[in-house]
């Protein structure tokens, strides 16, 4: 079974204004609202490409409630520990001549309901894929992670992480099968500017150096680049489309990395299809569906640079 992990899931109300005026009361012309979260993200990608899974995390209140009615429409199974107090946060964001957020906190997390969690994170077995993405809620300690690692490190447990900066860098002795930093998270964390592919595949090399089997770079515009498990360097170009939304291209990318590996274990179909459905979503309003990431994989070529 592939699991996902989702600390602090939204609702993502984003409102698109004309032209925004700060101090003024504006209007907006068109609303959506989405659930937000990006283990939810990485469950729905891995859903629609046919891998059944299950998203663990936590939900609070009438927006937890919502939460689950939407994401129940996308198929995967929902194991979300309730909350007595709170409500699962809302995210709203406003699309004007520039994009402005305002994210929410989310409800606090007590200890007797982060035991129910650790509970479910037990009962995770021999040949199954955890995937933890995103930030940790401040109610929460911040070695989360490193707490799960440790948990599931007797067990033949593949475990992906997305995250940043310190949050990342502490979980790499547990050798996590795959991390995904983008060019410039990989310069905040070396401290350093990276504008040649040398020094990317130099800095990639040092993560997996500290203890990743897998380091995959999303570039943006210039594709993504893959460090594997066997030190060969793969590099895919970007898609070619009109760029709609990037919120969850990240996600997607991880999603279709691991679809693609598990069909073969073959890690150039991996980033191909990584990277086909990070194209796929950045070129739709919502999370890419199946044909669209079709049409994009077809168009999309790997390299093997060494």
């Amino acid at each position: 079974m592939i699991y996902t992990m989702t600390f602090n899931p939204s609702l993502d109300y984003i409102m698109h204004v004309d032209y925004f005026e700060y101090g003024e009361t504006n209007r907006s012309n068109q609303e959506e609202m989405f659930p937000g979260g990006k283990g939810f993200n990485v469950s729905t990608i891995l859903q629609r490409l046919g891998y059944n899974n299950t998203a663990l995390g936590f939900k609070a209140g009438f927006s937890g409630d919502e939460i689950v009615r939407m994401l129940q429409e996308r198929g995967f199974i929902l194991d979300l520990v309730s909350l007595d107090d709170g409500f699962s946060r809302i995210n709203v964001k406003m699309k004007s001549t520039k994009e402005t957020e305002v994210n929410g906190n989310g409800p606090d997390i007590p200890e007797d309901k982060l035991v129910l969690l650790m509970d479910k994170i037990d009962k995770i077995s021999d040949g199954d894929t955890l995937i933890m993405a995103g930030s940790i809620p401040s109610s929460l300690p911040n070695d989360i992670y490193e707490q799960i690692m440790l948990r599931l490190q007797n067990k033949d447990v593949r475990i992906i992480v997305d995250a940043t900066n310190e949050l990342l860098l502490k979980v790499l002795p547990y050798h996590p099968f795959l991390i995904k930093p983008n060019h410039r998270e990989l310069e905040e964390i070396f401290n350093v500017s990276i504008d040649n592919q040398a020094d990317l595949i130099h800095y990639a090399l040092q993560l997996q150096e500290k203890g990743a089997i897998n380091v995959l770079v999303s570039l943006g515009g210039d594709g993504a680049m893959l460090i594997d498990e066997f030190k060969h360097v793969y590099h895919c170009g970007a898609a070619k489309g009109q760029l709609i939304n990037s919120v969850g291209s990240g996600d997607s990318m991880v999603a279709g990395f691991l679809a693609g590996y598990l069909k073969d274990h073959d890690y150039k179909e991996a980033i191909r299809l990584g990277s086909a459905c990070g194209g796929a979503t950045a070129f739709s309003f919502d999370l890419a569906q199946k044909d669209l990431i079709d049409e994009v994989y077809k168009t999309i070529s790997v390299d093997i640079i060494q």
